[in-house]
């Protein structure tokens, strides 16, 4: 239930800044307010959630692991708050994101918890190490200055639209049918997109400085 909380979290954070533009009521409070909620919904809460599932054992290491994420986390939003007016920021000047967002941080994070809801308790929160060890790696995602994709960025081509929505329509089905394959498989393509969007961003900066 907890898991499920934040992944609903993860969908509203994307639906109230459209909410707000198409209300015309956007302002610097309500964007400082949006983060501050960021911090707990996807720094805090999935940091708890994750110690008081496989982390406990470890003791004071579970709760270290837990802390730097929830701080990883809270960077990751500052940073993101600082460079929000600065649109000749390279990597939003390109269409990409820099590190790893809030929502998908915290999906990325509680990963391990998916894949026991698949495999059976104990298949996974018993290997605490392991699991400390993957959530700094996706806090030092989240801080890193990798260009990453950006769905505001995203453009979906004409003859290309009947495909995506039926991809859309498969992966919402999937997410009644099989909730935890899905999202994981979610997870995974995004990690394996991270090279590719480092790639893809050193290619367009190349083709944008060669016509200067």
């Amino acid at each position: 239930m907890a898991v499920t909380a934040i992944i609903l979290a993860g969908i509203l954070d994307g639906l109230d800044g459209t909410v707000a533009r198409l209300l015309k009521s956007t302002s610097k409070f309500g964007a400082e307010l949006d983060s501050l909620s960021d911090v707990v919904a996807f720094g805090v809460a999935p940091a708890v959630i994750l110690y008081l599932w496989g982390l406990q054992s470890l003791d004071r290491i579970g709760w270290a692991v837990s802390l730097i994420y929830a701080i990883a986390m809270a960077l990751r939003l500052a940073r993101f708050n600082a460079r929000m007016e600065d649109e000749d920021e390279p990597r939003r000047r390109l269409g990409f994101l820099t590190g790893v967002p809030a929502p998908m941080g915290a999906g990325l994070l509680l990963a391990p918890l998916m894949l026991e809801f698949i495999l059976g308790k104990g298949q996974i929160s018993n290997f605490g190490l392991i699991v400390s060890g993957y959530a700094i790696f996706i806090a030092i995602l989240m801080v890193s200055t990798f260009p990453t994709i950006s769905m505001k960025a995203f453009r979906v081509k004409k003859d290309l639209f009947v495909p995506f929505m039926l991809v859309i329509g498969a992966i919402l089905a999937g997410l009644f049918a099989k909730p935890w394959i899905v999202l994981l498989s979610i997870g995974a393509l995004y990690l394996v997109s991270i090279p590719l969007s480092l790639v893809s961003y050193k290619k367009r900066k190349q083709q944008v400085d060669a016509r200067r």
